[in-house]
């Protein structure tokens, strides 16, 4: 009975031990993942609802509620113009859809710059701000930048031609900063396949569209990409065909005028000589 009572208290101790064993190695384990816990979130920083796409959705597509739903995001690494509430990116005072003025791909934020206001259509029309038109300019390989230009981008514009009272061609910058609104017949930059553009639609005010205009009826026009950070602001850029290979002009100088002499003949006994009379013409 002894032996029993032994074998019994021995089981129940080994049983306890085992158990704050594990007991230990629980609050262990859970006191790990809690600090694996406070250092991610310690890196990630914190974490808000923003609104994404669930499909993905091509240009001029209306956006639905169904289209999008909500994901955790860092707070620190959130895009700007996102969208957090579904007050703002689905007004309930408007019943007029928004549209997709650029391809949004699948799990992307939906940002402002991606759709349009609601009620307003995507295109042209929608990227125009107020007081701009729209101006197609024909272009080539050359003229057109080989193809780099897109929407979006902004670009200087250059004019050649002759002008009166000058010798060859002239080359003047005319417009600086123009904003491209479209490339051939696309107001976005989800072409599959890019390629030489052969018209290209810059947004310009009213003043600017007449003297653009004017300048494709008397010559030719040159785009020259900007660069996305440059603020510069150029001066008046001007290049004729003598500016382009040193010449000089030179300077002719005018002959001197001498007096006109009018003269008449007349008989002097049995000479003829010529006698000075003023002149009539």
């Amino acid at each position: 009975m002894r032996a029993v009572f032994s074998l019994v208290l021995v089981v129940g101790l080994a049983l306890a031990g085992f158990a704050v064993y594990m007991t230990q190695k629980y609050f262990s384990q859970s006191q790990a993942e809690l600090n694996y816990e406070r250092d991610l979130r310690a890196k990630t920083g914190k974490l808000v609802q923003v609104f994404v796409a669930n499909k993905v959705k091509k240009y001029g597509e209306v956006l639905t509620k169904d289209d999008v739903q909500m994901i955790y995001w860092q707070e620190n690494a959130l895009p700007e113009h996102a969208f957090l509430k579904a007050s703002d990116l689905f007004p309930d005072s408007s019943k007029k859809p928004r549209y997709v003025s650029r391809q949004i791909e699948k799990f992307e934020p939906i940002l402002a710059e991606n759709v349009t206001e609601p009620g307003k259509p995507a295109g042209l029309t929608g990227a125009l701000q107020s007081g701009e038109t729209a101006f197609a300019v024909k272009v080539d390989v050359a003229s057109g930048v080989a193809g780099f230009v897109q929407v979006g981008d902004r670009v200087d514009i250059y004019w050649t031609g002759s002008v009166a009272g000058t010798d060859g061609d002239m080359t003047r910058l005319i417009e600086t900063g123009v904003r491209v609104v479209g490339v051939d017949q696309q107001s976005d930059n989800s072409a599959a396949t890019p390629g030489v553009a052969r018209t290209v639609t810059l947004a310009a005010a009213r003043e600017d569209v007449a003297r653009l205009t004017q300048a494709q009826a008397t010559g030719r026009l040159n785009l020259a990409l900007v660069g996305a950070t440059d603020t510069t602001v150029a001066g008046k850029i001007e290049v004729n065909s003598n500016q382009l290979l040193g010449i000089t002009p030179q300077q002719t100088v005018a002959a001197p005028v001498t007096a006109k002499v009018c003269t008449i003949k007349m008989r002097k006994g049995a000479d003829v000589v010529d006698a000075p009379i003023p002149c009539t013409n």
